[in-house]
C-alpha cells in the first residue's frame, strides 16, 4: 500500500521518457514536488504535455523541469539539490542499439549513473532508486529468474546495467547511501514509443496491427517473456522510494508479474483485443543478436520485503495499452 500523505521532493531522471513520464504523472497526481531531468535523446516533449493535461495546471505547478544530460556532472549536481528521493530512469535502452553503438550506451548508462550517484551523495540524498534490467541474467537458463543467480551478459547494454548494480553497491558501502535497483522485465503501456528503429515489441505490434501493416516475429515465436504493465513498475518505484524496511535497502529486485508469455501468444492476444483481421499472420525472421530464449521472474523477494503486488497481468495491461494506442494513432491522423 502506497502512503504519500507526506509531501516530499523527488528527482525523476528521464522524466520525458516512457517509464519516467508515468512515474512523474503518479507523483504529481499525489501532490508531490517533482524535479525532472531529461535531454530528449529518447524522451519526448509530447509525453510531458500529456502529463500536464492529465494532472491539470494546479498540480503541474509542483513540477520543475531541467533540460540536461546525465553525462554532465554539474547538471547532475544542480538537479539533486534539496531533493529527498532520486528515481533514476535516464538511460539508453535497447540491446540492438548497444551492439551498434556500445560507446554511447556505456557513456550514458555507466558514466551517467556514476555522475548521479556522486551528485546525490554530495547533496546528502540517502535514497537512490535506479532502473536495472532483466538482461543482467544473460545466458543463465534457470527459470524463474532469482536475483542472486545471474549468468554472463550477452550485450553491451546488459553489461552497463550490471555495472550499475555494482556501482550502486559500492556507493552504498562507501558513502552511506541507500540504493535499490530494479531489474525490469519487458515493461509496456501508455507512452511507450511505437516509432523508431528500436521500438519494443508491444508498441511496434500495436502500430502494425492498427495500421494493417506486416508484423514481424524474431525466431519461431516460442521465445517467451515476462511482460509487465507500466503501472506495476510505477508502484514498485514509489514503494522503494518510501520503504522504511531496513532489510529492503541496498538490494536488487525483479519487477515483473511471474507470468510467461510467448511471442506467438502475445500476437494472438493483441489481435484479439483489437478485434482485427483474424486471418492476419505474422512474418517470421531470424533471431536477434543478444536476445535470450526464455525469461520469467521470481518476484517473491519484492513481495516479501517491499510489499510489491502487481495488480495488472498481461491481458489487463494489454487492454489498457490498446485504448491508449488507439487514441494515439487516431490523433496522428
Amino acid at each position: 500500500m502506497i502512503n504519500l500523505s507526506e509531501n516530499k521532493t523527488w528527482l525523476v531522471t528521464g522524466c520525458a521518457g516512457f517509464i519516467g513520464s508515468n512515474i512523474l504523472e503518479f507523483l504529481l497526481k499525489n501532490e508531490q514536488n517533482v524535479i525532472g531531468l531529461d535531454n530528449f535523446s529518447t524522451g519526448f516533449q509530447h509525453n510531458l504535455d500529456e502529463v500536464q493535461n492529465v494532472v491539470g495546471m494546479k498540480k503541474w505547478q509542483n513540477f520543475n523541469f531541467i533540460k540536461g544530460d546525465i553525462r554532465d556532472f554539474e547538471t547532475c549536481y544542480n538537479s539533486t539539490k534539496n531533493v529527498d528521493i532520486v528515481i533514476h530512469q535516464a538511460a539508453l535502452g535497447s540491446i540492438p542499439r548497444s551492439i551498434n553503438d556500445p560507446l554511447t550506451t556505456h557513456n550514458v548508462n555507466i558514466t551517467g549513473l556514476v555522475n548521479m550517484l556522486k551528485a546525490s551523495s554530495d547533496n546528502k540524498i540517502h535514497r537512490f532508486v535506479y532502473a536495472s534490467s532483466s538482461s543482467v541474467y544473460g545466458d543463465s537458463t534457470a527459470l524463474p529468474k532469482k536475483e542472486h543467480l545471474i549468468g554472463n551478459q550477452l550485450s553491451p547494454y546488459a553489461v552497463t546495467k550490471y555495472s550499475n548494480e555494482l556501482y550502486a553497491n559500492v556507493f552504498a558501502k562507501s558513502y552511506n547511501m541507500e540504493t535499490i535497483g530494479l531489474r525490469y522485465f519487458n515493461v509496456f503501456g501508455k507512452r511507450q514509443d511505437p516509432h523508431g528503429a528500436y521500438a519494443a515489441v508491444i508498441p511496434l505490434w500495436f502500430k502494425a496491427i492498427l495500421n494493417n501493416e506486416e508484423v514481424f516475429i524474431n525466431g519461431d515465436g516460442e521465445t517467451s517473456r515476462d511482460f509487465c504493465y507500466i503501472d506495476n513498475v510505477v508502484e514498485m518505484n514509489i514503494l522503494c522510494g518510501l520503504t522504511n524496511n531496513k532489510n529492503a535497502i541496498n538490494k536488487i529486485y525483479n519487477v515483473a508479474c511471474n507470468e510467461q508469455t510467448t511471442l506467438n501468444q502475445l500476437f494472438h492476444h493483441i489481435k484479439q483485443i483489437i478485434n482485427f483481421n483474424n486471418n492476419m499472420k505474422p512474418t517470421y525472421r531470424d533471431y536477434r543478436n543478444g536476445d535470450i530464449r526464455h525469461s520469467l521472474a521470481d518476484i517473491s523477494l519484492a513481495q516479501e520485503l517491499i510489499g510489491y503486488n502487481p495488480k495488472y497481468k498481461i491481458l489487463d495491461g494489454l487492454k489498457l495499452a490498446a485504448n491508449w494506442y488507439k487514441d494515439f494513432f487516431q490523433n496522428k491522423k
